[in-house]
């Protein structure tokens, strides 16, 4: 699969009808349980301070690790995938699935783990995701995934952590 092919009128339909499919906006994430998460008070100079460059860049500035480049690729073991910024498990490693695109790719996110956002900083809208708790971003969801979702969260390898049982 081409990982920069052009969005066809069917993913164009996805990407614009995503919040139906249950994950919560950001807009509504701000009403959830994280609402007052102390990791949402995190300064910008403070995230900066704690992450590596490459992490600080995605999870606080929507940015994409080129992709291939991720260790978590080839990660195979049993476990849950966290958010590096927060600690909170995103992806348990049973949805974890080898999509071809060269990034870390998910059928399901935990429960209450992400919101959405639409995103049209390639020109056409796609839904992006974030971390429930600390809005840090992680990738884009679409709808090309296996069963039986549908969909593939293609995540930044630097935006997570592996944590084995």
């Amino acid at each position: 699969m081409n990982a920069h092919r052009l969005l066809d009128r069917r993913g164009f339909l996805a990407a614009v009808s995503f919040a139906a499919l249950g994950a919560p906006s950001l807009a509504a994430a701000a009403k959830d349980a994280y609402a007052d998460s102390a990791w949402r008070k995190v300064s910008d100079a403070e995230w900066r301070r704690r992450l590596p460059p490459a992490s600080y860049r995605v999870l606080r500035h929507e940015d994409t690790e080129r992709a291939g480049t991720s260790p978590l690729n080839r990660e195979k073991r049993k476990g849950t995938y966290v958010c590096l910024g927060c600690d909170l498990p995103l992806f348990s490693s049973e949805t974890k699935f080898d999509s071809g695109t060269g990034w870390p790719s998910f059928y399901r996110a935990l429960p209450g783990a992400v919101a959405t956002k639409t995103d049209y900083k390639i020109g056409v809208p796609r839904t992006e995701y974030h971390c429930a708790r600390c809005l840090g971003h992680q990738g884009h969801v679409f709808d090309d995934g296996p069963r039986p979702t549908g969909l593939r969260y293609c995540n930044n390898g630097v935006a997570l952590r592996f944590v084995p049982p």
